[in-house]
């Protein structure tokens, strides 16, 4: 658009520049808000139209799995013990990995535990629950 036919160089001098009265055509208050404002409520159409996957989540992004902080090998159960009892979860440890060997039959209660750390725990004469 030309210079010479904006509303800019069409009113100047007018003060509102067709608007009304003062401040009717400033802030956000004409825009129906700053933003995302109003995408629940008066621009719903507008979203439905312009913007149909704004809300929900993203099916290319998985939920985030939650992941153990503290973990512990089977080999490494030999140094924890001091019975044929060991409650994992009593010393902090939230998950039992299957590296490594284990010589003694203990009772492990942990929060969660793999499958090959299950199968030396039982193959060594023990038993392993989870504990929640």
């Amino acid at each position: 658009m030309p210079t010479r036919v904006r509303k800019a160089r069409k009113y100047r001098g007018s003060r509102t520049h067709g608007y009304g009265q003062i401040g009717q055509h400033r802030h956000s208050g004409s825009r129906g808000g700053h933003g995302d404002a109003g995408l629940h409520k008066h621009k719903w159409s507008w979203m439905l139209k312009y913007d149909p996957d704004h809300f929900g989540r993203d099916p290319f992004r998985p939920p985030v799995q939650t992941k153990a902080d503290t973990w512990a090998n089977v080999g490494d159960l030999d140094a924890l013990a001091k019975g044929k009892t060991l409650d994992l979860t009593a010393m902090g440890i939230q998950k039992l990995l299957g590296s490594g060997a284990v010589s003694g039959a203990y009772d492990v209660r942990v929060g969660a535990f793999t499958k090959k750390a299950q199968a030396k725990i039982e193959a060594a004469g023990g038993k392993i629950s989870v504990k929640e």
